[in-house]
C-alpha cells in the first residue's frame, strides 16, 4: 500500500503528521509526504530519517486559510498532480481542503483539522463573509464535494463542517493520538501549572493567563511571546495587567523541554475557546497533569469527567478552578490519575494510525470492487 499524505508544518498538525507517517511505516506502508505553508527547520523533520519507505517533499507553497494564497494554490494542486503522476500512490490523505477537488482517479481522504468559519463563528460569533472569505468557502466546498471521505477529530469539529459548509455524506471522525512513551508520567510533580500557546491565537485564549492576578501557584507559559509572529503579519503589543507575578513566559521550546515542563507540572490550563481536539492537554494528560479546561463541548467530548472545568473566558472561574485543585492535593490526584488514564485508554497514536490503516483498506477494497 502507498499513501500520499499531505500535511503543513504550522502548529499541530505537523505533530499529527509525525505520529501518522511514522505507525504507518512502522507497518510496512509505503508514504509520500508533501508538506505546505513553509519549509521547516531540520529538528522539524530530524524524525523522518529513521524512517525507512517514506520520501519527503517540503515545500514553501501558502496555506488555503492563510490571505492571498489562492495563486499558490494553483501551482501547489499542479506541483501535487506530477507528483501523484510520477509516484502512482493508491491513496491521497489530505490535510488541506482544497485539494479534495483534484480530479484525480484515487481515492481521497481529507481530515478537517480546522477552518477558518468556524473558528471565526466560534471566537468571534460571525463568520467572514469579505471576497477572500467567499472564495475561501468555495474552495473548502469543492474540496469536500471531492473528497471519498471526510475524517474530523472530533464529533464537534465534524458538526462545524456541516454546520458551515454542508451535511457531509460520506464523514466519520478518528480522534488524535499522541505515542504515551514520549512523555513521563512518574516524575514527581512539582508546585507549578503550565500551559501552551500562542499569544495572536484568539481562539486558545492563552492572554487569558496574562490578566490572571493572584494565582494559586505559578503558571509556566510555552508559546509565542508576542503577536509579531501572527499570520497576518500585524505586528501588536499585548498589554497585560500590572500585577503578573503568577505567569512564567517560557517561550518557544524544544520538543524535550517541553516533556520536561510537562512531566514536573501538576496541573495543565487549558484555556481554549475553540478547539477541534487539543494535542498539548492531551500530552499533558500523559504526563499525567490534572487537567484545569474551558468547558467548551469539544472539550466535554474528549475529556468528559476527566477534567475540571472553568466558564471559558472567565478569569474568576479560572482562578477558583485552580484554587481548589491547588489546595486539595487527593482531589488534584484524581484528576492527573482520571487524565491519565482517559489520555492512555482512547487517545494513542497506535490506536489513531490502526483507525486510518483499516480505512485505507476499506476505500481500496471498496475501488477494486466498483472497477
Amino acid at each position: 500500500m502507498h499513501i500520499l499524505v499531505t500535511a503543513d508544518t504550522v502548529g499541530g498538525v505537523w505533530t499529527y503528521t509525525r505520529e501518522l507517517v511514522t505507525g504507518l511505516a512502522s507497518r510496512g506502508i509505503r508514504i509520500t509526504l508533501v508538506s505546505f505553508g513553509g519549509i521547516p527547520a531540520p529538528p522539524q523533520t530530524a524524525w523522518l530519517e529513521k524512517l525507512s519507505g517514506v520520501t519527503y517533499f517540503p515545500t514553501a507553497f501558502r496555506l488555503e486559510w492563510m490571505q492571498d494564497s489562492a495563486s499558490d494554490i494553483i501551482d501547489s494542486t499542479a506541483y501535487l498532480h506530477g507528483i501523484i503522476e510520477e509516484l502512482k500512490p493508491d491513496l491521497l490523505h489530505l490535510g488541506q481542503f482544497c485539494y479534495g477537488s483534484m480530479d484525480v482517479p484515487l481515492p481521497k481522504i481529507l481530515v478537517a483539522h480546522s477552518d477558518v468559519m468556524s473558528w471565526s463563528q466560534t471566537v468571534r460569533g460571525v463568520k467572514p463573509d469579505d471576497s477572500w472569505a467567499r472564495w475561501y468557502r468555495r474552495t473548502v466546498e469543492q474540496g469536500l464535494a471531492g473528497a471519498s471521505m471526510v475524517v474530523a477529530p472530533s464529533h464537534w469539529m465534524l458538526d462545524c463542517i456541516d454546520s458551515c459548509y454542508g451535511k457531509q455524506q460520506r464523514s466519520r471522525v478518528i480522534y488524535n493520538g499522541r505515542s504515551p512513551a514520549l512523555f513521563n508520567p512518574l516524575v514527581t510533580k512539582h508546585n507549578y501549572a503550565a500551559s501552551v500557546g500562542r499569544l495572536w491565537d484568539e481562539g486558545k485564549q492563552s492572554q487569558l493567563l496574562l490578566h490572571l492576578t493572584d494565582s494559586p501557584l505559578p503558571i509556566f507559559l510555552a508559546g509565542a511571546e508576542s503577536l509579531a509572529d501572527e499570520p497576518s503579519g500585524k505586528s501588536r503589543k499585548l498589554e497585560p495587567d500590572a500585577d503578573r507575578s503568577a505567569i512564567k513566559s517560557r517561550g518557544q521550546l524544544s520538543e524535550g523541554e517541553m516533556r520536561q515542563l510537562l512531566s514536573r507540572a501538576s496541573i495543565y490550563v487549558a484555556t481554549s475557546k475553540y478547539e477541534p481536539f487539543g494535542l498539548a492537554p492531551l500530552e499533558a494528560a500523559l504526563s499525567r497533569c490534572a487537567l484545569v479546561a474551558s468547558d467548551i463541548p469539544s472539550f466535554r467530548e474528549i475529556w468528559n469527567d476527566a477534567a475540571f472545568y472553568f466558564i471559558p473566558g472567565d478569569i474568576d472561574s479560572l482562578r477558583n478552578a485552580l484554587t481548589t485543585l491547588q489546595g486539595e492535593r487527593g482531589l488534584r490526584l484524581d484528576y492527573a490519575n482520571r487524565a491519565y488514564q482517559r489520555a492512555s485508554r482512547l487517545y494513542t497514536a497506535d490506536r489513531m494510525v490502526e483507525e486510518y490503516a483499516q480505512l485505507y483498506s476499506a476505500l481500496l477494497e471498496r475501488r477494486m470492487s466498483a472497477a
